[in-house]
């Protein structure tokens, strides 16, 4: 079945959520999914349990205050567990829910798939700016 028979299909099945319907909940997880810091953090989190720093040194470049956010978002969601020890000093993991491994699962699949078309990516991009871009 091709892409578009399967988008058809999808969209002619009565659906409890609608992701293009303005007031659908499920528009606020799709952002934070895929939004750039929650889809690296996803990703990060499908490999391990990550203490905070952990997963900021992991995710490169996102900074305390956005990976901070983030988290509050994707656990809110259900996606990530934060499990906070009373030691001294206290210690909080962060690792994937169940639902969270799912989703993530599906997310590297595309990442890995953007990841491979890169060399296409980069050549079209050439070839549009050698075209003065529009």
């Amino acid at each position: 079945m091709d892409t578009i028979a399967r988008a058809e299909d999808t969209t002619d099945r009565d659906l409890a959520y609608n992701v293009f319907a303005r007031s659908c909940p499920s528009r606020s997880t799709l952002e934070h999914v895929t939004g750039r810091w929650g889809a690296l953090t996803l990703g990060a989190l499908h490999d391990s349990t990550f203490r905070f720093n952990e997963l900021r040194r992991r995710v490169d470049g996102v900074s305390e205050k956005m990976l901070s956010q983030t988290l509050h978002a994707l656990e809110r969601d259900g996606l990530v567990h934060r499990d906070a020890r009373p030691t001294n000093p206290p210690r909080v993991d962060y690792r994937l829910t169940p639902l969270g491994e799912r989703i993530a699962g599906h997310l590297l699949a595309l990442i890995h798939f953007v990841e491979g078309s890169q060399d296409e990516v980069i050549e079209a991009q050439r070839r549009y700016d050698d075209l003065g871009g529009r």
